[in-house]
């Protein structure tokens, strides 16, 4: 482990000698080399070794759910080429509190798992040794750490990267929440001129009037600004503003994502200390006949929420988690993603801004729909500082993201016991003083007041699942369509229900409360009834569905929230899926045949459904082709049909491209 560390000692030696006159920082990656103690831990064999990102909540049955505290420890060479500089520790989230210490002595406490946070370690670092950090994690339940109610299981852990920070005295400063120190604020934006301000963060103990170049790179790397600025007097609390202005700016919009890289150096007596952001310039609005425009243009939004793990790796996800994840999204057809309960890691906004897909990031502030004991809002001092901070944090890591076009403020909140709304009011303030740029938006399945506070507001609906009909999804668009009361508001409209691959049933009923018997062919049903008339209601800005991943939740039966179109696993997709690949993707065909996992069937007597995205397919038994009929744009059935024993059904497009095949035996229970 000593061998480790000082070879590690080294190569930072050897980086800081080889870059000192190009760059005043260098960033380092710790991951590596942990060792994990619980708090009943009585000696040094109970530890384990880890690398982050880490949780203690991997489990591949979805059950198993740990709310605990540990402590994971690391030693940290700092060599004597570091002395003089000034060093920082910056997590990339640990869930959900995290208290830091180095060499025995507090550096800090973070409250909060879906953010990042940093601390400057300078003056309690030893140089030239060893210097032991240790970071204490909680995932126990707080009343004043939010989310204090979640559906979601809340895991344990470092589960993102951790970065040792070194940099000269006079610095952009990375210590405004834990950002570069650079925000790109646009006041004007058309396709004539875009201008605004960038708010610069600076640290300068050493210097009165530090002098700052600012330089814009264009989409395709011409420049189109190039100035020094001399700061008169650095404003640590509330920034320094540098304007700009570009005529004829090739605008940020999602099917044609320009981005521009913002190029801000500190100068000093021979070093520079440089920090790049890129970003875009878009005007998000929502037209009066409720429509979701970017730069004026309509936006057709088909969104999905994205949940926070998977089976291997629970939260502890990587780049490469998060690179699956969006193309699948994009695969599927959705233009849009949904961070649920809190954003993901930075990575994948900077992948949504390059591929134009738009992004709502929700806060924390949410309630599990299936405990009656939960409390979501404790009208403390503690819980609601504790909820304005993570939504500065929110606001703050997510700024220069051209792809974040909202912001959740809350998701399905109780307005049982105390009164919600005038803190939801508070937040939407906030959110507002921020970031003036953007919409906010809230997740309801409630009536009454708390629909009428954010720019936007998602209405959640199950009609059918353990109430009333699928079909009564259409009855209550009407009825919202002709609601004078309601037509002021902004509404998009989520929905999904669980439906477990391999759970099968002979005959499509509406669930039982508490059932753990959830057949993927209910959920089918389901969102082909919700899809269907969404599609042609033409009433929302946004059309979201709820899950694209199943995720992990001990409340649920079998330890997993079955919502998603994919399962737990991330590579087993339900026949929903390809319903929504059908009608969203039209850039590559789709051919499916759904109900391909219940194989043993009691009945002769069968339909077979096929979605196709190419008109009407060809279905063949046996040689015999079999008729079709149109059920929608995307869906085509062959009613009626007699099958016996093993039975291979084959399709294929209208344009004899794509193929599919399922084989089932019926008659054989």
């Amino acid at each position: 482990m000593r061998g480790f560390r000082k070879i590690a000692a080294l190569l930072i030696v050897l980086v800081l000698t080889a870059s000192a006159m190009a760059q005043s920082r260098t960033t380092i990656n710790i991951n590596d080399g942990w060792r994990l103690f619980f708090e009943d831990a009585v000696d040094s064999d109970a530890a384990e070794y880890v690398n982050l990102p880490h949780t203690w909540n991997v489990n591949p049955d979805g059950k198993g759910y740990l709310r605990s505290t540990a402590s994971y420890t690391r030693y940290v060479e700092v060599s004597e080429a570091m002395r003089g500089k000034r060093l920082f520790l910056r997590f990339g989230g640990v869930q959900s509190v995290a208290d830091v210490y180095l060499n025995g002595m507090f550096v800090g406490e973070h409250r909060g798992g879906y953010t990042a946070f940093i601390f400057e370690i300078t003056d309690k670092v030893i140089f030239g040794e060893d210097n032991l950090l240790r970071v204490e994690v909680s995932n126990v339940r707080r009343s004043d750490v939010l989310p204090t109610s979640s559906d979601a299981d809340i895991a344990g852990g470092i589960y993102r990267d951790v970065e040792l920070i070194v940099t000269e005295r006079n610095i952009i400063s990375p210590m405004h929440y834990a950002t570069e120190g650079v925000f790109v604020e646009q006041r004007s934006v058309s396709s004539e001129l875009a201008s605004g301000v960038v708010r610069l963060y600076l640290s300068t103990p050493d210097m009165t009037h530090p002098t700052v170049r600012m330089r814009i790179v264009g989409p395709d790397g011409y420049e189109v600004c190039d100035r020094a600025v001399r700061i008169a007097k650095p404003n640590v609390k509330g920034g320094n503003e540098l304007d700009f202005e570009i005529v004829g700016p090739e605008l940020w919009e999602p099917e044609n994502p320009r981005m521009y890289s913002f190029e801000l150096t500190l100068q000093g007596e021979g070093y520079e200390d440089k920090v790049v952001v890129k970003t875009g310039f878009r005007d998000i609005a929502i037209t009066d006949d409720n429509r979701l425009a970017i730069n004026g243009r309509e936006v057709d939004l088909r969104g999905v929420g994205l949940a926070h793990d998977s089976r291997d790796c629970a939260t502890a996800i990587c780049r490469s988690h998060l690179e699956q994840m969006l193309a699948t999204a994009i695969d599927m057809g959705a233009n849009a993603v949904r961070s649920l309960n809190g954003p993901h890691a930075a990575d994948l906004y900077e992948m949504c801004d390059s591929e134009g897909v738009l992004v709502w990031v929700d806060m924390p502030f949410a309630r599990s729909p299936l405990s009656l004991t939960d409390i979501c809002y404790y009208p403390t001092p503690s819980f609601r500082d504790n909820g304005f901070e993570q939504l500065r944090e929110i606001v703050a890591q997510n700024y220069n993201h051209p792809s974040v076009v909202m912001w959740g403020l809350f998701n399905l909140v109780w307005q049982r016991g105390e009164d919600v709304v005038p803190y939801i009011e508070e937040l939407n303030t906030l959110a507002h003083k921020l970031d003036d740029s953007r919409l906010t938006v809230g997740c309801s399945n409630s009536d009454g007041a708390i629909n009428f506070v954010t720019d936007l507001i998602v209405l959640r609906q199950n009609v059918g699942w353990i109430k009333g009909r699928a079909e009564d999804i259409e009855v209550w668009c009407s009825q919202l369509a002709g609601n004078k009361a309601w037509g002021a508001l902004r509404y998009g409209v989520c929905y999904g229900e669980e439906g477990i691959i391999g759970h099968n049933t002979e005959v499509i009923k509406r669930a039982e409360r508490g059932t753990g018997h959830l057949p993927e062919r209910r959920q089918t049903y389901m969102h082909e009834r919700y899809a269907e008339v969404l599609d042609r209601s033409n009433i929302f800005w946004g059309v979201w569905v709820e899950t694209l991943y199943d995720y992990a939740s001990s409340r649920r039966r079998q330890g997993i929230n079955h919502s998603g179109l994919i399962d737990y696993d991330h590579n087993k997709r339900k026949d929903a899926y390809y319903l929504y690949r059908a009608m969203w993707n039209e850039d590559a065909p789709t051919l499916h045949i759904t109900d391909r996992r219940w194989r043993e069937r009691r009945d002769t007597l069968q339909h077979i459904d096929i979605y196709s995205s190419e008109g009407c397919p060809t279905l063949m038994l046996d040689g015999d082709t079999l008729p079709l009929r149109r059920v929608n744009d995307v869906q085509w059935r062959a009613d009626s049909v007699v099958l016996r024993g093993r039975c291979v059904l084959r399709a294929t497009d209208s344009r004899n491209m794509l193929s599919d095949s399922i084989v089932i035996r019926c008659g054989a229970l």
